[in-house]
């Protein structure tokens, strides 16, 4: 009961202390409001950190070569590093690269620095061993628990860097090709570490011609539970995806070979109807060598 109560009395605190993302009162009644009265929340708001957020782009490997002022990229470190995470682990570490052929190598994009976010547990298992503990963060749930401390703080970076007009890039470019190079290049530790995003961060080399749009709506907010498709809303969401005006997909030109944005989408990029894995695949073969596979 009585740590049932300090945590209701935490979170009461936090809450009407500001410390968080400035919750006020009209954001609660907007919370009761119908589905529709949400879409113009951010475009709408007044609020300059839900601007920033409206405002997020993603800028793909058309990086100038302008450099981040050093106090500045520590500003992003900083505030990378106060997002949520698990337990107060923070089950992450973050490998600052500035050297752009190594980026590259890396990632296949270039910027003004990019940053590695592993999962990792080894300066906890060294301050385990430190006090006499043999600390295992074994298996999937461990993963798991990192990964989504470790995703929180990327999206903190993004959102901090772009409020001091930086634009960035998160990629699973690291996943792609012989993933032991980022190992080998960065002197990871092989167990209980796993590269999990790059953030490529810099000014853009020229204005995108728009701003990504992003599908909402029936199937991306669900309201008190989960709610399936009906046909209706299957074709709407099709609907969208071929609105080039919204732009919600990769490619624009989908429409020379398909019917379909989606039809592009399934058979060209996401390549299905190509047949089940038929073995392990690197990604998981150095997710059990870091044995964060369960057994």
């Amino acid at each position: 009961m009585g740590k049932k109560l300090h945590r209701r009395n935490f979170f009461q605190k936090f809450f009407l202390s500001g410390t968080g993302f400035l919750l006020t009162s009209a954001f609660f009644r907007k919370a009761n409001a119908s589905p529709k009265d949400h879409a113009p929340l951010l475009s709408q708001s007044g609020n300059d950190t839900l601007k920033t957020i409206h405002n997020l782009r993603t800028i793909h490997g058309n990086f100038s070569n302008k450099v981040i002022p050093e106090h500045q990229l520590q500003q992003v470190l900083q505030a990378s590093i106060q997002a949520p995470n698990a337990s107060a682990l923070q089950s992450y570490s973050i490998i600052v690269v500035k050297d752009r052929n190594k980026m590259k190598e890396l990632c296949g994009y270039q910027g003004s620095a990019l940053l590695l976010y592993c999962v990792d547990y080894n300066r906890l298992k060294a301050g385990a061993r430190s006090l006499g503990y043999d600390y295992h963060p074994d298996g999937i749930m461990r993963f798991i628990t990192g990964s989504t401390s470790t995703i929180l703080a990327v999206q903190t970076a993004v959102i901090a860097a772009k409020a001091l007009g930086i634009d960035s890039l998160a990629t699973n470019g690291i996943h792609r090709g012989d993933m032991q190079r980022i190992w080998n290049m960065l002197d990871l530790p092989e167990n209980h570490c796993y590269p999990l995003i790059a953030l490529v961060l810099g000014y853009a080399d020229q204005e995108p011609a728009f701003h990504k749009g992003r599908l909402d709506g029936a199937g991306v907010i669900h309201y008190e539970k989960y709610h399936q498709l009906t046909t209706d809303e299957i074709e709407e969401m099709t609907r969208k995806y071929d609105d080039k005006d919204l732009h919600l997909g990769l490619n624009d030109n989908w429409d020379k070979d398909h019917k379909h944005y989606l039809d592009w989408l399934f058979t060209r990029w996401l390549g299905v109807g190509a047949g089940r894995m038929d073995k392990e695949s690197q990604a998981f073969t150095l997710l059990k060598r870091s044995q964060f596979a369960d057994l």
